[in-house]
Parts: structure tokens; C-alpha cells; sequence
């Protein structure tokens, strides 16, 4: 009996610590369900987008408050919930994952691995919703993202904190266009997040092994939301992935999403809408289908020295239907966004890749980002290349052109043989600015245009061979001077002779 006082009296101070009285558990009854839509009755506290717990575990966030439902957007496997289950609110938004576990992994929006590995190290879980940074904490875009795409990089200059959109119709390259940019993050600081919404998975497969076998995977996330996903899964991967972007950002590191593609995010935004009985507008979509990809594409940003000037670049992909830009998700996302790159579908067929139309694209960034060594060196190429198909359609009537006007010819086939790159092939900055130096100083003029593509090919050994201080210069410090001028001319010379 001495052996059990002190339990006894262990027991009973727990007793008298004990907060004995009435315990008030709020629930919910699922009225219906159906297409990943749950309306709940009950739940008069429930905030908007506050997460939502069914009797079998599955999650759902609440997306419309009625005065008798709640319209639910699951995000687990609807068909396990029927009419009658409970449900509780957890007073909670939805969070994702982040931190640098990610890194090297494919998952879901909600960090759930994909890829057959471990969980992932959480370092923290943040909301999926933020906040865009103000005025006053961005600083000017000036830094580039380096594409490794001669067009891009020589006529349309992309800059980190900045965001370009790339359209055009389907299967016209828009994705290898991003995935051309991951692979060439290898050689630079840039974390890079890669979020699928509703692609096929051959696709996205596809994808996932061409950064693998190319570029730096162990620097990169991959968000899935395959199509067979509920639609609130596919509804928050763009956030989810920002989120998990942003992450990087804040602690002044560099980042970049690419979204692919926000014309599916709209699809499965609109069906939301429908099906939780929201009004329609133009072409079907609710009124905030603005505001949603506003407040998502605006959370990109080059961050002040105050704030760590960390940045956060944005490459959301559209669709347009035959080439129709006036659309309401196309125009939307054209005044969101600080410039577009248009792919057009008639210069895919005639194998010109990638399919860029020069004339209708733009960056609003431009020169202010572009390397000052490939800047003094591709000043007029556009112009040069407008006039030049200008005067080729006008060739095409007949007669006998001058020799001046034969030789801008010359000039422009060589030029567009030039911007016409292989994919997975992204080429250095020096390799970019050799390139436009041999257009510049006419060596090109001598080279067949059928060997144009091996006179690329085969140039970075030359420059590692023959100009290896000047790589190293141009690399460092993104300029041309004397020095490395005169070592690339000497280079390009033995190799323009090669070649020819």
C-alpha cells in the first residue's frame, strides 16, 4: 500500500488540474458532392479559403460562403466523400512546404513527393497565398537571366524580377522555350521551380528528363498537378509554387518560376467557379479571373538591398487558338505581364525553332538588362531582320535587286540561319556574343547557310581553344573590351576559314 501512494497522488493532482466542463465541437454536413466540389451546410465561423477537414481526412479549402452552403473545393479524392459526412474547419489556410529539402524533388502543390523518394526535409510551411512585395521594397530590374537562346537573349532581354510571357498555339515550343531556360541555369545561381498544371505526363516526363540530363536538377523543384488531379490541386499549384519560390527570394537568393501553363489555370478556374454557382462573364469566366493571375505574376520581383535583393523572375505560359491574341486570357495576361515572346505556328512548320515572331513580341525590360558586351553588338539586329524579311517578300514579285540589296539578302539568310537554335543546346554568353560578332563583321558572309548550324555547333571548342581568357572575361564581367575583342576576332577568323 506504500508502493502506491505517490501514483495515487500523482493521479490526483492531475484530476484537480484537470479543466472538467462543457467542450463545444463545431461540425458540418456535406450536402453534395460532385467534379471535386463539396457544398457544406453548418460551419458559420468558417473564413474564406480556410481549410476544411472531411470524417475520412481528406482536405478541401472553403472557396464560396452562401447564406445556407459553403461551396468546398476538395483537394483529395472526392469520391470517397458522400452526402451526410462530417465536416470541420481547422481554422488554418493552405500551407506548402518549403525550404531547401525540396530541391532535386518532384511533388504535388502540397509537397507530397512524386518521384518514389522519402518525404521531404521541411524547413518550414508557409501560406500558398502572399502578399506581392511594394513599390517601396523592389528595386530596379537590371540584372539579365541568361536564356542560353540567342533570340531571346540579343532581341528581347529577359532581366531577373521581371516577368515574360510566352504564347502561342499549341505544340509550337513554347515549353522547350522554358525548359531551355532551366537547363541553361547550370553554370548561374538561379534556383529554378518548374510547375505543371494539367500537362500530360509524357509531357511533363519529358521535361523532368531533359533538366536531368541537361541542366542542374539538384537546383531545381518540379510542382506536379497532373490532370487526373482534383481541380483544387491543379487551382493552387501556380500559388504553391511561387510560395516555394519565394522562400529563396527573401533570404537574397535568386529564383525562377516557370508556370506551364496559366491557360489550363484558367480552364480549372472557371470550372471551380461554375460548379460553386459563382456568375459567369466573358467567354464563361467569373470576374476576378484578372485579379487571380494579377495577384500571382505581381508576387515576381527584384527585391531592395533593404530587403536582402533577392529576385523572383516569372515565365507563365498561354495558349492562344489559332493564333488569336485578343482573347480574354491572352489579352489579360499580355497587360499583366512586362512583355511577351509570341511563337508563331507557321515558322514552326518551316522548322525555324525556336518559332519566335519578331515582329509581335517585346520585352518592357529590354537593354536595361541586357549584357553590355552583347548589347553594343546586336543594337540594330532587329531592325536589320525586319528589313531584311521585308525585302524578301517584296524579292518574291520578280525583278533583278542591286547588289546592295543582294547583299542585305545575304546578310538577313544568314541571320535568321543564325537565330534558328536546336533545343537542349543553350549557349554561353561568350558563345552569344562571338556569334553576333561574326554576323556584325561579315564573316558569315563567305560560310554557306547550310553550314551555319556546324559553324555553331563546333564554336564554343574553338573559343575554349583559341580565346579561353577571353571566355573567362566576357563570363565574368559581361563586357567586351579591347583584349578580348581582338582574341575573339582572331578565333572567329580560323574558324570562319574552317568552315567556309
Amino acid at each position: 500500500m506504500t508502493n502506491d501512494s505517490p501514483w495515487l497522488e500523482q493521479a490526483a493532482g492531475r484530476i484537480d488540474q484537470a479543466q472538467l466542463g462543457p467542450v463545444v465541437e463545431t461540425f458540418g454536413r456535406v450536402l453534395s458532392v460532385g467534379d471535386g466540389i463539396a457544398m457544406i451546410s453548418g460551419l458559420p465561423a468558417v473564413r474564406l479559403d480556410e481549410v476544411l477537414r472531411f470524417s475520412g481526412g481528406q482536405l478541401g479549402f472553403a472557396q464560396t460562403l452562401e447564406r445556407d452552403a459553403i461551396g468546398c473545393v476538395v483537394l483529395d479524392d472526392a469520391d470517397a466523400i458522400e452526402a451526410g459526412d462530417l465536416v470541420e474547419g481547422t481554422g488554418e489556410v493552405l500551407r506548402t512546404p518549403t525550404g531547401p529539402g525540396l530541391l532535386g524533388r518532384v511533388v504535388d502543390p502540397l509537397g507530397r513527393p512524386l518521384d518514389g523518394l522519402p518525404p521531404v526535409a521541411v524547413t518550414a510551411y508557409d501560406p500558398i497565398e502572399a502578399p506581392a512585395p511594394s513599390i517601396i521594397d523592389r528595386a530596379l530590374v537590371t540584372e539579365p537571366v541568361q536564356t542560353g537562346i540567342l533570340t531571346v537573349d540579343a532581341l528581347f532581354a529577359l532581366g531577373r524580377g521581371q516577368r515574360e510571357l510566352i504564347i502561342g498555339d499549341r505544340s509550337t515550343g513554347k515549353s522547350a522555350i522554358a525548359i531551355d531556360t532551366i537547363i541553361s541555369q547550370r553554370h548561374s545561381d538561379m534556383i529554378c521551380v518548374y510547375v505543371a498544371i494539367g500537362q500530360r505526363s509524357s509531357s511533363v516526363a519529358r521535361a523532368i528528363d531533359a533538366v536531368r540530363r541537361h541542366g542542374a536538377p539538384e537546383r531545381c523543384i518540379f510542382v506536379v498537378a497532373a490532370p487526373t488531379s482534383s481541380p483544387g490541386l491543379q487551382w493552387i499549384a501556380p500559388f504553391a509554387a511561387m510560395t516555394m519560390a519565394e522562400h529563396f527570394r527573401d533570404r537574397g537568393e535568386h529564383a525562377l518560376v516557370v508556370i506551364d501553363d496559366l491557360t489550363k489555370h484558367a480552364a480549372t478556374h472557371r470550372e471551380i467557379a461554375l460548379l460553386t454557382r459563382q456568375p459567369p462573364g466573358r467567354e464563361a469566366y467569373p470576374g476576378d479571373v484578372f485579379y487571380l493571375h494579377a495577384r500571382l505574376l505581381e508576387r515576381a520581383a527584384k527585391l531592395s538591398e533593404a530587403k536582402g535583393g533577392g529576385s523572383l523572375t516569372a515565365l507563365p505560359i498561354a495558349e492562344t487558338d489559332a493564333g488569336n491574341l485578343s482573347a480574354y486570357i491572352p489579352t489579360n495576361l499580355i497587360s499583366i505581364t512586362d512583355g511577351q515572346l509570341v511563337l508563331n505556328a507557321r515558322l514552326f512548320q518551316e522548322d525555324h525553332k525556336p518559332a519566335i515572331d519578331i515582329g509581335t513580341s517585346v520585352s518592357r525590360v529590354g537593354g536595361k538588362t541586357q549584357a553590355p558586351a552583347l548589347r553594343e553588338l546586336t543594337g540594330t539586329m532587329r531592325l536589320d531582320y525586319a528589313q531584311f524579311l521585308e525585302l524578301e517578300m517584296f524579292s518574291r514579285f520578280g525583278g533583278a535587286p542591286d547588289a546592295r540589296v543582294k547583299a542585305q539578302l545575304a546578310r538577313g539568310e544568314r541571320l535568321r540561319a543564325l537565330l534558328s537554335q536546336p533545343q537542349y543546346a543553350p549557349l554561353r554568353l561568350a558563345d552569344e556574343v562571338a556569334l553576333a560578332m561574326a554576323l556584325h563583321e561579315g564573316l558569315l558572309d563567305a560560310i554557306a547557310i547550310e553550314a551555319i548550324a556546324e559553324f555553331r555547333a563546333t564554336l564554343p571548342d574553338r573559343l575554349d581553344r583559341d580565346a579561353a581568357a577571353a571566355v573567362r572575361a566576357i563570363e565574368s564581367d559581361r563586357r567586351l573590351d579591347t583584349q578580348s575583342r581582338s582574341q575573339i576576332m582572331a578565333a572567329l577568323r580560323a574558324h570562319a576559314k574552317h568552315a567556309a
